[in-house]
């Protein structure tokens, strides 16, 4: 603990942020708070880091403790705006020192000024001198041996596997052997998503409190008719230029194996998507719905009677003109 009379110019509740009022539970709290912040070894090669670890410290010591509180509490009402030496001389008319005066306060059994509970050391923070209900702050630390971190896991390990794309929509069980020839059975939850990471606990490395983890990458094997999008499934459907035009309604099938009734409105354009709720991907937080884009197909030979039956639509229609307001929007 600093010498009594540096008590005069440290004003302790300020340091820890707290009123002259405040109570014990309230010095505690702020003291952690500021304590994990600032602490050396959060801040390493910090000095300024280290000072205000060192002055919350002091202050965490005197204040709650009550005795010396009460004494903090004195000096500072009766000695506000003085100055004295260390060696006590010139205090006052009378020569008397500043330990002089508070000397009773702060000797325990005629020794010297009273010590605080924190420590330091040169090789870095002693812990042992920290009050009892604060050891478990900084990990503890034996007496003189520094700041001791806690036990560590051991090392995550990580690893990778391609599953089908009907076992990320159902889920399915991978075996891993690692380079000891052991197997490790992963458990891959149904809506697995590509690139995924699937942690397995305890199957990492070893360490003194105990293993570290499984990290293994999913990596799932694209469809050729189901592409996912987030949690919605998009599917292509084809349909001739009659069901377009005139309306229709097809069957397409969906993730389970069983198919859906899609209504195509009349007038539908290649491109269209078509929205079934629900049939999309299956998770617990949630499910999407299945996209239909329709894909208008144009046949690649007509017999004689659709190329007559082609020939009467295009000249039933010849008043209209797709490509009229073209010009226009090319404009720059």
């Amino acid at each position: 603990m600093a010498a009594s009379q540096d008590w005069i110019d440290k004003d302790f509740y300020k340091v820890l942020g707290v009123s002259k009022d405040a109570g014990e539970a309230d010095i505690k709290k702020a003291y952690r708070k500021l304590a994990r912040t600032h602490h050396p070894d959060k801040n390493p090669d910090d000095p300024a880091a280290e000072q205000k670890f060192k002055d919350i410290s002091e202050a965490y010591t005197v204040l709650a403790d009550a005795e010396q509180r009460e004494q903090y509490d004195a000096i500072r009402a009766m000695g506000s705006g003085a100055r004295f030496s260390a060696g006590g001389s010139g205090g006052s008319a009378g020569g008397t020192g500043f330990e002089d005066l508070f000397g009773g306060m702060f000797n325990q059994g005629g020794g010297g000024p009273r010590r605080g509970r924190t420590r330091y050391s040169t090789g870095g923070f002693d812990t042992s001198g920290l009050p009892p209900e604060f050891a478990d702050l900084f990990g503890g630390g034996g007496a003189g041996g520094g700041f001791q971190p806690p036990p560590s896991k051991g090392a995550d390990v990580t690893a990778s596997t391609s599953i089908s794309f009907a076992g990320s929509i159902k889920g399915t069980t991978i075996g891993l052997r690692n380079s000891r020839g052991d197997v490790t059975q992963v458990r891959i939850p149904a809506g697995v998503k590509d690139g995924q990471k699937i942690r397995v606990r305890g199957k990492g490395q070893s360490g003194p409190a105990g293993n570290g983890d499984l990290m293994v990458t999913v990596n799932v094997k694209p469809h050729e008719f189901f592409a996912r999008e987030g949690d919605n499934i998009r599917i292509h459907v084809p349909v001739t230029f009659p069901e377009a035009a005139m309306g229709a309604k097809v069957d397409v099938p969906t993730l389970t194996g069983d198919t859906v009734t899609v209504k195509v409105p009349a007038g539908t354009p290649s491109g269209r998507t078509l929205r079934v709720k629900g049939k999309g991907i299956s998770r617990s937080k949630a499910t999407g719905d299945l996209l239909v884009t329709i894909d208008i197909v144009i046949p690649q030979k007509l017999s004689k009677e659709a190329e007559a039956a082609v020939t009467a639509f295009a000249e039933a229609t010849a008043d209209g003109d797709p490509r009229g307001s073209l010009k226009d929007k090319a404009k720059l």
